[in-house]
């Protein structure tokens, strides 16, 4: 049997992504998540954080990046991966995900700096939310927006007849 490393995460960002390029010009977008786990002490249920390290490469991470500030609820399909290295002697190492789809899933925690757009995902308008993975763009639909209120609004510049804001970045 093959060894399998796949990694399903949903959490809210600790702070906002950073864009970088490597050397020979390869995006890296980087960000860190916030997973709340539910744990039982004694007779009470506490919430236990855990905090992953993401990494999104390539035109992936060019897209999404205006998206990804802090307090934003996402999704993340993808894979650990250890990075090693020697520093003063030392043998370090550190776990990250490597994202292959990335899911905008909810608007921001209140106060928290993000763009207020009551639940809205990214472009997409009405009761959609984008998915970004491998293949590029791709459209979802999202019916449970009404357990979070009302459906977002349009977005601005216009909708397209095939259902696209103007004003795409990619």
């Amino acid at each position: 049997m093959p060894d399998l490393n796949h990694v399903v995460l949903i959490g809210r960002l600790t702070r906002d992504a950073e864009l970088k390029y490597t050397a020979n010009g390869q995006a890296v977008c980087k960000f860190s998540i916030a997973v709340n786990r539910r744990r039982k002490n004694g007779d009470q249920w506490e919430d236990e954080a855990n905090f992953f390290d993401i990494v999104v490469w390539g035109r992936q991470g060019e897209a999404v990046i205006q998206y990804l500030v802090k307090g934003k609820l996402i999704g993340v399909d993808g894979e650990l991966r250890q990075d090693r290295w020697v520093q003063d002697g030392q043998n370090r190492s550190k776990i990250e995900v490597v994202a292959n789809n990335l899911q905008l899933l909810g608007g921001g925690l209140a106060g928290s700096g993000s763009s207020g757009n009551n639940g809205a995902s990214a472009p997409g308008g009405s009761g959609t939310a984008p998915s970004y993975g491998q293949g590029g763009y791709q459209e979802r639909r999202n019916d449970s927006y009404t357990d979070r209120g009302p459906p977002p609004r349009e977005p601005a510049g216009g909708v397209s007849s095939d259902g696209f804001t103007d004003d795409i970045p990619f």
